[in-house]
């Protein structure tokens, strides 16, 4: 087939239009266009008047040969790419040990998924409950202010990505198209299969939790096993080779191949790690607030006259400013039509994120609003200081709050004016269990609040209104991305630990739901490979995997 790019029709073009436009590109006739497959859709609304559909589509035609050598000048078409996974191999008949999977977000979930499919049979250790126990628990400190320190939006089935937009796009470079596996894989299990072509796919929390399941099964038909709140609280290793893990109940399972895939909150585990010897960095991250605005007012902005239109959907955004005192402060993590929750894991602190259905109906658009810090500049000394600094700042936002989880708000107009905010006004906050108006400069670091009044009149400037008296500021946002990496070689292990294989946001490798699930192919693929005494370029080990 022929993969074509850049094939620009106005929005509410025939259907008609597609393969004429496909037929004009490639110079043939339409009865010599066989078939036709949209790869991507995407749109182009710098012309908010004239906003144009963007495909590339795979194609099959007569002749294909002479119609490539045809065109073979031209940068927009092409041979279309083989996407088919391809596993490395296959777990041979009486394979004794079998690989631990510590986390079970979507870094995890792949990484069992994959080890699964080729017979491996992993263990899954997830800390937290299953999705719909973990669901309940979820609801518990939105409504009712009761956290479960185990059970809640960062730790269980599914993973933080569970409570998110799901979103399902990334900027990684992706040349063995891992994925489109994932996505492939979310599809079977009853995602929409629109998020194999739309240029910024989405799922939504609820659809979120039925495909989390479906893929649990799947793990568990292949000889799988998932164990549920089993937390590890210790690693065996010695001489430089993981023997084991030690669960909190006391228990241990014996293995020499571990993915630690436990999500960017994990904090006593990445004390334990430290612990044990393996080797960690502090890196940098960013903390802020989450913003509220109508989401109207950002349909409106970025879609002018077609702002509504079904196929565009609730308008998203991206902006960046960089500061004067050296920070550069983002939106991050842009929630359209959804709302901003409790993302706390551990008693008396505060935490923001954002949240959408599929539908993305909701009337307030959301967003991180952050500003980036570093360990050279902020938390310099120890590789775990980050999590320090994360826990300081989230305790000053439950104290701003009141001390019930709910979270301290301030009204954009007041924040620009350094007075403290009473109450709302036209914007409605949607956090839960609820918001105490104060003045945000007493829960965020000076700088942070120094970029943030430089960078909200600025972004203005690109969406009229941005800087809205009446927009709501809630805070504190601080789990942008883990605060440490737990450094890997090549072959995807520890650099000082054999058998050890970092994976996934919380080790320092991905960020977000489709990044963490390629990383979870690849580190499952790298743990099948040393399982079957290969390198992952293919060489021997020279030392035997079974015992």
């Amino acid at each position: 087939m022929l993969r074509l790019t850049e094939i620009k029709l106005p929005l509410d073009h025939a259907a008609e239009e597609l393969p004429a436009a496909i037929c004009q590109r490639l110079g043939i006739k339409a009865k010599d266009l066989l078939e036709v497959s949209i790869y991507r859709r995407g749109y182009d609304a710098r012309r908010r008047n004239r906003i144009l559909l963007v495909y590339t589509v795979d194609v099959s035609v007569a002749n294909e040969a002479g119609v490539a050598k045809r065109l073979a000048g031209d940068r927009h078409v092409g041979s279309t790419p083989d996407m088919a996974y391809k596993f490395v191999g296959q777990a041979p008949e009486g394979l004794q040990e079998r690989p631990v999977v510590i986390g079970m977000g979507p870094c995890g979930l792949f990484a069992g998924l994959i080890l699964a499919q080729m017979g491996f049979k992993p263990i899954i250790l997830e800390r937290g409950k299953a999705v719909r126990e973990r669901t309940k628990d979820t609801w518990g400190l939105w409504r009712q202010s009761k956290l479960n320190p185990e059970s809640n939006v960062q730790f269980g089935e599914g993973g933080a990505g569970t409570f998110s937009d799901g979103k399902l796009h990334t900027q990684i470079k992706d040349p063995k198209f891992h994925g489109r596996k994932v996505l492939t894989e979310f599809v079977k299990a009853g995602a929409p299969e629109e998020i194999l072509y739309v240029s910024k796919p989405h799922i939504g929390t609820f659809r979120l939790v039925g495909m989390v399941e479906e893929m649990r099964g799947n793990i568990e038909a292949l000889g799988g096993e998932i164990r549920f709140q089993s937390r590890v609280a210790d690693f065996d290793i010695a001489d430089g080779q993981v023997r084991g893990v030690i669960l909190a109940d006391g228990s241990r399972i014996e293995t020499r191949h571990v993915v630690l895939a436990v999500g960017h909150s994990a904090r006593d585990t990445f004390k334990a790690i430290y612990d044990r010897g393996v080797y960690v960095e502090a890196k940098p991250f960013s903390v802020g607030v989450r913003i509220e605005h109508p989401q109207s007012l950002i349909d409106t902005a970025r879609l002018g006259p077609n702002a509504g239109h079904p196929i565009l959907g609730a308008a998203d955004y991206k902006l960046v400013h960089h500061a004067s005192n050296g920070r550069a402060a983002y939106s991050f993590c842009m929630c359209p039509g959804g709302t901003v929750v409790a993302a706390t894991s551990e008693e008396n602190r505060v935490v923001t994120n954002g949240m959408s259905q599929y539908s993305r109906n909701e009337r307030n658009a959301n967003s991180g609003i952050v500003v980036s810090i570093s360990p050279e500049k902020d938390y310099p000394g120890h590789p775990l200081a980050g999590i320090d600094f994360q826990r300081y700042w989230e305790s000053r936002a439950f104290e701003a709050g009141g001390g019930t989880y709910a979270a301290p708000a301030q009204r954009v107009g007041d924040f620009l004016a350094g007075r403290p905010s009473t109450a709302c006004g036209s914007v409605e906050p949607s956090y839960k269990p609820g918001v105490h108006w104060t003045d945000l400069s007493q829960c965020l670091p000076d700088f942070v609040v120094e970029a943030l009044r430089e960078a909200l009149p600025a972004f203005a400037k690109q969406i009229k209104g941005f800087a809205m008296d009446d927009a709501v500021m809630t805070a504190i946002e601080t789990r942008t991305s883990s605060p440490i990496r737990i450094k890997r070689g090549d072959d995807f292990q520890s650099i000082n630990t054999r058998g050890l294989f970092p994976a996934g946001e919380g080790a320092g490798y991905a960020g977000g739901i489709l990044s963490a699930g390629v990383d979870g192919i690849k580190v499952a693929e790298a743990v099948a490979l040393d399982m079957l005494g290969q390198t992952a370029s293919g060489g021997s080990r020279g030392e035997s995997t079974e015992w």
